[in-house]
């Protein structure tokens, strides 16, 4: 039996198809649009799925909606006439879209497959979709179920107990009063963009201090022992408004929001600290209340967009009650898909479910490939000049020792990534020895903010030795924050620096991937989930006697991760990468026709990047 499951007209479209329980295939929209969270329906994807299951849709036998969209418009309209006459100019905006296209959903649904599927739709709460997205791949026969984002329908967050081939969702918190949209708030008045640049609200947080902590806690939010909460809406717009915060914030937190581009202060940092340790008090407070309301299981699960705070993460698994945490890779509503598909197929259809202890997931691997022989007829065509690769011992000697020389690389091998994280089949790599990468790599190459932190990629076998994780610790979606192993650290040069000065300190052996308050975000390599991106580590390794490597996503500031060789090429020939590998070929920059240096600022005036 076929399921596509779909999540649309929101945030990160994304479609994934399961066929008898196995997930076969899942992409998000952006990734063949190239336009950056799209929301509009998925359909390159989900013809993508449909092609790597070796169907079309008109052999479908179920479609499954992420959410239900007219509980939904139940919210829009009961927030309007709650904050009447308020709002109305953004009730008027939304308004089109609802009459147009999400009250007629199968319709739209029909049409985008092409009139071809002539069987039911399905349509699973969105948290349920949560959910069933973070239990039903997990390894856990039983697990406490913790779901977090902005809103689905109503709910914000809920907790829910898992076993077998069952979900049940106990408890839930509801509109406004929503830990997404509380960060979110605060990623606004910092001066980055709501829905993109939470991560960088949580890679600023450790350049300040949680000085406006209290403040958060006395003025903002009710926040009771199971970590629930009620928002003072007084200091929130986006109910009414096209913004987040009412100028209520600006009073209480010595002004208006930061505008975007402008200088970061010390304020905004110290806002940054003090909302991250807000959301860790709130999560911690929540999973402690899930492992008591559960019956106290061993082993929690997490999804939505909350989820994909792996600081907050990091500090659960530490300091929570559950021995084993796992958390969806595609936390958020891109996820939703890919749980819609499950939910039907395990809770609604009943059908057994047999993980026998393993992670169903496939490493998240679950987007398109390409062969060598598609890639070297491309490669020809456009007169780029390349070595090719036979043996897969030979070529990751080769990427190992241009990583070792301080060469920035471009890679791409196997199926894509789902989800936000690239996991070594998109992913560029660095040596994390080195004292200038990280700058390097945050300016020259993803044209970004140069206080962003880069991702370790560890041997799995080693984690515990760079990292105060346990021996063997599984973080294979880079989805825990845990500190650099004290042996490893170093002691500064001169006298201790703040702010974004603390940027050029060099505090490790690997320096690269140490953020100022020693911490790193952690992926761990094994030979079962990702073979080729382990392989080029261990030869690493073997070169250096350092198994760990900067991994971070193959793309630039404003655009999605790459998908195809064009993608990865143009990427490579508009960056200042130094070498690409597109499967079994590797590309040299200097030997490319026309090669020249990306001057960063007028990269970001002619894409007009926040």
């Amino acid at each position: 039996m076929h399921i596509l499951g779909i999540s649309a007209y929101y945030h990160d479209s994304a479609a994934c198809l399961v066929r008898d329980g196995e997930i076969v295939a899942a992409a998000q929209e952006e990734r063949f649009t190239r336009k950056k969270h799209d929301h509009g329906f998925p359909i390159h994807a989900a013809r993508y799925c449909a092609r790597e299951a070796g169907i079309d849709f008109d052999q479908l036998d179920l479609v499954a909606f992420y959410d239900k969209p007219l509980k939904k418009f139940d919210r829009l309209l009961e927030t309007y006439v709650a904050y009447a006459p308020r709002g109305f100019k953004l009730f008027l905006m939304g308004l089109p879209l609802w009459l147009q296209q999400k009250l007629h959903l199968p319709r739209e649904m029909d049409q985008a497959l092409d009139g071809k599927y002539k069987g039911r739709f399905v349509f699973p709460e969105h948290h349920e979709s949560h959910a069933a997205s973070a239990f039903f791949p997990s390894p856990f026969e039983e697990a406490a179920i913790l779901t977090l984002d902005g809103v689905g329908e109503w709910a914000t967050g809920s907790v829910g107990h898992g076993r077998g081939n069952q979900i049940e969702l106990l408890k839930e918190m509801r509109f406004p009063h929503s830990l997404g949209l509380l960060y979110s708030a605060f990623t606004y008045f910092t001066g980055f963009r709501v829905n993109s640049g939470e991560y960088k609200l949580m890679g600023l947080a450790p350049y300040g201090e949680p000085i406006y902590k209290q403040k958060i806690l006395d003025n903002l939010l009710d926040l009771k022992p199971d970590g629930s909460f009620r928002l003072n809406m007084d200091y929130f717009a986006y109910c009414h408004h096209d913004v987040m915060t009412s100028t209520r914030m600006d009073e209480l937190f010595d002004g208006p929001p930061r505008r975007s581009e402008s200088k970061i202060t010390k304020r905004e940092m110290d806002l940054a600290a003090s909302i991250q340790a807000v959301t860790e008090e709130i999560v911690l407070r929540i999973a402690r209340f899930a492992h008591e309301s559960t019956g106290k299981p061993d082993s929690l699960v997490l999804a939505g967009g909350v989820a994909l705070n792996c600081v907050a993460n990091g500090r659960l698994l530490r300091e929570g009650p559950f021995d084993k945490v796992w958390i969806q890779p595609a936390a958020g509503d891109a996820g939703g898909a890919l749980g819609a598909a499950l939910f039907t197929w395990y809770q609604l259809l009943d059908k057994p479910r047999n993980n026998a202890g393993k992670d169903a997931q496939k490493g998240s691997l679950l987007g398109p490939k390409y062969s060598n022989t598609e890639i070297r007829e491309y490669l020809d065509s456009i007169g780029a000049v390349y070595d090719y690769y036979e043996g897969e011992d030979e070529l990751c000697d080769a990427i190992a020792e241009l990583v070792a020389t301080e060469n920035v690389v471009g890679h791409m091998a196997g199926r894509m990534e789902f989800g936000p994280r690239a996991l070594g089949s998109r992913s560029i790599l660095g040596d994390a020895r080195s004292r200038k990468m990280q700058s390097v790599m945050n300016l020259k190459i993803k044209f970004r903010e140069s206080f962003r932190p880069f991702a370790p990629a560890v041997l799995r076998e080693d984690v515990d030795e760079y990292f105060d994780m346990r021996p063997y610790e599984d973080s294979p979606y880079m989805l825990l924050v845990a500190d650099v192993q004290r042996e490893k650290l170093v002691a500064p040069d001169g006298d201790r620096k703040y702010g974004l000065d603390a940027l050029t300190e060099i505090r490790s052996t690997v320096p690269a991937i140490t953020h100022v308050d020693n911490s790193a975000r952690v992926q761990t390599l094994d030979t079962e989930r990702h073979p080729r991106f382990y392989n080029i580590v261990k030869a690493f390794k073997q070169k250096t006697g350092c198994p760990v490597m900067i991994n971070t996503s193959f793309n630039v500031r404003g655009e999605p991760i790459v998908n195809t060789p064009q993608d990865a090429y143009r990427c490579f020939m508009g960056t200042n990468m130094d070498a690409l590998v597109l499967e079994n070929c590797v590309l040299r920059k200097d030997a490319q026709p026309d090669a020249k240096d990306v001057d960063r600022e007028a990269y970001l005036r002619e894409f007009a990047l926040d």
